[in-house]
Protein backbone atom coordinates (compact mmCIF):
# COMPACT_ATOMS: atom_id res chain seq x y z
CA UNK A 1 0.00 0.00 0.00
CA UNK A 2 1.31 3.45 -0.92
CA UNK A 3 0.62 6.44 1.30
CA UNK A 4 -0.57 9.45 -0.67
CA UNK A 5 0.70 12.81 0.53
CA UNK A 6 -1.71 15.63 -0.25
CA UNK A 7 0.14 18.91 -0.90
CA UNK A 8 -0.62 21.82 1.46
CA UNK A 9 -0.56 25.46 0.34
CA UNK A 10 -0.84 28.54 2.56
CA UNK A 11 -3.24 31.24 1.36
CA UNK A 12 -4.11 34.63 2.85
CA UNK A 13 -7.90 35.07 3.29
CA UNK A 14 -7.80 38.18 1.04
CA UNK A 15 -5.71 36.59 -1.72
CA UNK A 16 -7.14 35.46 -5.05
CA UNK A 17 -4.61 33.01 -6.48
CA UNK A 18 -4.26 30.44 -9.25
CA UNK A 19 -3.45 26.84 -8.37
CA UNK A 20 -2.38 24.60 -11.28
CA UNK A 21 -2.74 20.82 -11.47
CA UNK A 22 -0.19 19.51 -13.97
CA UNK A 23 -1.28 16.09 -15.24
CA UNK A 24 1.57 15.66 -17.76
CA UNK A 25 3.29 12.77 -15.95
CA UNK A 26 0.01 10.86 -15.52
CA UNK A 27 -1.28 11.22 -19.09
CA UNK A 28 -0.35 8.60 -21.67
CA UNK A 29 1.49 9.75 -24.81
CA UNK A 30 -0.98 11.60 -27.05
CA UNK A 31 -3.69 11.67 -24.36
CA UNK A 32 -5.18 15.05 -23.40
CA UNK A 33 -7.60 16.45 -20.85
CA UNK A 34 -11.08 16.83 -22.37
CA UNK A 35 -13.00 17.88 -19.24
CA UNK A 36 -12.10 19.25 -15.82
CA UNK A 37 -14.10 20.10 -12.74
CA UNK A 38 -13.14 21.28 -9.27
CA UNK A 39 -14.73 20.16 -6.02
CA UNK A 40 -14.06 22.74 -3.29
CA UNK A 41 -14.85 22.49 0.43
CA UNK A 42 -17.54 24.89 1.65
CA UNK A 43 -16.14 28.24 2.76
CA UNK A 44 -13.51 28.57 0.03
CA UNK A 45 -14.56 30.18 -3.26
CA UNK A 46 -13.76 28.88 -6.73
CA UNK A 47 -13.65 32.16 -8.69
CA UNK A 48 -12.95 30.50 -12.05
CA UNK A 49 -11.25 27.53 -13.63
CA UNK A 50 -9.74 26.52 -16.94
CA UNK A 51 -7.82 23.67 -18.52
CA UNK A 52 -5.49 22.92 -21.39
CA UNK A 53 -4.31 19.63 -22.87
CA UNK A 54 -2.21 18.79 -19.78
CA UNK A 55 -3.04 21.25 -16.99
CA UNK A 56 -6.10 22.38 -15.03
CA UNK A 57 -6.14 25.67 -13.09
CA UNK A 58 -8.38 26.80 -10.23
CA UNK A 59 -8.58 30.43 -9.11
CA UNK A 60 -9.38 30.35 -5.39
CA UNK A 61 -10.50 33.15 -3.07
CA UNK A 62 -11.73 33.66 0.47
CA UNK A 63 -11.55 31.22 3.30
CA UNK A 64 -11.47 31.69 7.06
CA UNK A 65 -8.27 32.30 9.02
CA UNK A 66 -7.08 29.06 10.64
CA UNK A 67 -9.21 26.77 8.46
CA UNK A 68 -8.03 24.11 6.00
CA UNK A 69 -9.95 23.29 2.82
CA UNK A 70 -9.73 20.31 0.47
CA UNK A 71 -9.74 21.11 -3.26
CA UNK A 72 -10.04 18.27 -5.77
CA UNK A 73 -9.53 18.39 -9.52
CA UNK A 74 -11.41 15.69 -11.44
CA UNK A 75 -10.45 15.25 -15.08
CA UNK A 76 -11.64 13.15 -17.99
CA UNK A 77 -9.25 12.40 -20.84
CA UNK A 78 -9.39 11.67 -24.54
CA UNK A 79 -8.91 7.99 -23.61
CA UNK A 80 -12.11 8.13 -21.47
CA UNK A 81 -10.10 7.85 -18.24
CA UNK A 82 -11.21 9.79 -15.15
CA UNK A 83 -9.07 10.57 -12.11
CA UNK A 84 -8.87 12.95 -9.14
CA UNK A 85 -6.00 14.84 -7.52
CA UNK A 86 -6.41 16.89 -4.35
CA UNK A 87 -4.59 19.55 -2.40
CA UNK A 88 -5.21 21.33 0.87
CA UNK A 89 -5.46 25.10 1.20
CA UNK A 90 -4.63 26.32 4.70
CA UNK A 91 -5.83 29.88 5.26
CA UNK A 92 -3.47 32.03 7.29
CA UNK A 93 -2.91 35.78 7.51
CA UNK A 94 0.33 36.61 5.75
Amino acid sequence: MVDVVIPVYIKDPDAVLDYPWDWTDWLAPGEIITASQFIVSAGLDLNSSSFSATTAIAWLAGGTQGTSYLVTNRITTSAARTDDRSLTIRVKNR
